[in-house]
């Protein structure tokens, strides 16, 4: 190993990484073969849900990938993390899922990044699925204002919906939108509790509603290498779930739980921290995922 030459301080490698994730080379990521829809799901709550879609979302536009992400939490997190308004008022997705705003119209541009757009949420969302039960199609509602004219409107090589932490309707109908499912998974004791009453909904999505749906990524989140917890629970998830698990984990890191009281994702708040970097390994495995022309720029 080379030694680090005599101007080296830790500040001077941490401003390299985050030039590296600001600047990236071109065509460092390969566009998908196809438009990419994923639904971030997890009915517990603190799993790293939203923090996870905004994130890769914004790994993703960073490298020039044009990326949409749905806030279909009323909570409006991503929104918040995003710094997208999501004044009650604002066009948002509970217009969209009444089919009163278009996607196209609804769809902020995030002041992070000209290729990284944000459908928000606002308090009217709340009570969205009261609303929908009495709404004909109400399972798909979000895939009507999903389709491929309205998305082609939009341009966007990846769509994430960030669902809201449960089994109701808003997840069912970001379920039946999506043709992929990323499950992030907390690297704690009840980490798997409750994971199987989610694969089951999915599986009942999948029998009835969305034939097409698959569980595509698996994401491990707030690893901490210092707990013996953390590898057995990562090892316990990669024995049952194998490839579809992501090589990269994502640790536990202050700058990543900071950045969204700023409005902000981490690489933009701090893209030299390892919370950065993690997510932009993870966005990379996703993306050569997608594509058949591995680390080159891919067509849809």
């Amino acid at each position: 190993m080379t030694p680090p030459s005599s101007d080296w301080t830790p500040i001077a490698e941490e401003a390299e990484r985050a030039a590296r994730v600001l600047h990236p080379e071109p065509n460092m990521l390969p566009r998908p073969d196809r438009r990419r829809v994923l639904t971030v799901a997890n009915q517990k709550g603190g799993v790293g849900k939203t923090t996870s879609a905004v994130n890769l979302a914004a790994a993703l536009a960073v490298h020039g990938l044009k990326t949409l992400v749905i806030d279909l939490d009323p909570q409006g997190n991503a929104s918040t993390a995003l710094n997208v308004d999501h004044r009650s008022g604002t066009p948002s997705v509970y217009e969209v899922l009444l089919g009163e705003v278009s996607l196209a119209d609804a769809a902020a541009v995030s002041e992070q990044s000209p290729n990284l757009l944000c459908v928000p949420a606002t308090i009217d969302l709340a009570g969205a699925e009261i609303e929908l039960v009495e709404m004909p199609n109400r399972e798909s509602r979000l895939k009507e204002a999903l389709s491929s004219e309205a998305i082609d409107q939009v341009g966007v090589d990846y769509v994430f919906i960030d669902c809201p932490p449960s089994l109701g309707l808003l997840t069912v109908n970001a379920m039946v939108a999506a043709r992929e499912v990323l499950i992030p998974i907390q690297c704690e004791y009840y980490a798997l509790e409750g994971l199987g009453q989610l694969l089951s909904n999915i599986d009942l999505v999948q029998k009835h509603l969305n034939p097409g749906l698959a569980v595509s990524t698996i994401l491990l989140t707030m690893y901490d290498g210092r707990t013996k917890l953390a590898d057995q629970v990562t090892a316990e998830v990669r024995g049952h779930f194998g490839d579809t698990v992501l090589k990269t984990v994502i640790p536990r890191n202050v700058k990543v739980s900071e950045a969204p009281s700023y409005g902000q994702t981490v690489l933009a708040y701090d893209p030299g921290s390892r919370g950065a970097m993690s997510y932009v390994d993870a966005a990379r495995e996703i993306a050569e995922r997608g594509s058949t022309n591995g680390s080159r720029s891919g067509t849809l």
